[in-house]
């Protein structure tokens, strides 16, 4: 059974940080990606990487101030979010694809598994 399960999320002060966990089990994928949901908004896209070549993708908003990454060894994905702004406030949740893309995708419908999610306040 496939199953993605985030962690890490919580309360912080803008300027601050906050780092996200989300382990897999059963399987691991070519494609990881977070996405984010903010009240009334629609949920979009925020970082992805394709663990073969390591390549990464940003949305341009968080670039420079979050870092996504994989550790293949625990198959575990991660979300060290910086500079923490009040509008990066969202459910995050993470996603999984067995496909690559080139660059990795922010669409959600390119991905097939999803992760419960997990909440982050930033005020």
């Amino acid at each position: 059974h496939v199953q993605l399960v985030e962690s890490g999320g919580g309360s912080a002060l803008a300027g601050g940080s906050v780092r996200l966990s989300c382990a897999a089990s059963g399987y691991t994928f070519n494609t990881y990606s977070w996405f984010r949901q903010a009240p009334g908004q629609e949920r979009e896209g925020v970082a992805a990487i394709d663990t073969g070549d390591g390549s990464t993708y940003y949305l341009n908003s968080v670039e420079g101030r979050f870092t996504i990454s994989h550790d293949n060894a625990k198959n575990t994905l991660y979300l060290q979010m910086n500079s923490l702004k009040p509008e990066d406030t969202a459910i995050y949740y993470c996603a999984a694809v067995d496909r690559p893309w080139r660059p990795p995708s922010l669409r959600d419908y390119d991905y097939t598994v999803w992760g419960q999610g997990t909440q982050v306040t930033v005020s």
